[in-house]
């Protein structure tokens, strides 16, 4: 097997919680500090810290010192295309689904009040 399915697999592997994906898409807008990205996604600091520690582990994000904070960015553009894709996919297959809900809820017949 070539390295790169493994690579691939370990950048997949890091981003397959959900907020290391919110953490994602807060610093595709900008650069963020550690307390800004938990401010804006109202979860605490030691939290954030622990999923950029992995996310920075596996190479997603860099970190950039200014005075005493850190400020971290997505470490390639293409993670943030990625990322949007797989969004824009999810979005077109739940409007599948929505779509067949509404279908079958429109084929089922109505059951008069008071009859089960």
């Amino acid at each position: 097997m070539e390295p790169i399915y493994e690579l691939q697999a370990d950048i997949l592997k890091t981003l397959s919680h959900p907020r290391r994906l919110q953490i994602v898409h807060e610093l595709a807008v900008a650069p963020c500090t550690v307390g800004r990205l938990a401010a804006n996604l109202g979860i605490t600091q030691p939290n954030v810290s622990q999923h950029l520690a992995v996310m920075r582990a596996s190479g997603v994000v860099t970190a950039e010192r200014i005075g005493r904070e850190m400020r971290y960015r997505i470490s390639d553009p293409d993670i943030i295309a990625a990322c949007g894709l797989m969004r824009h996919a999810l979005d077109r297959r739940l409007a599948r689904l929505r779509d067949i809900s509404l279908e079958a809820t429109a084929l089922t017949p109505a059951v008069p009040a008071g009859r089960t």
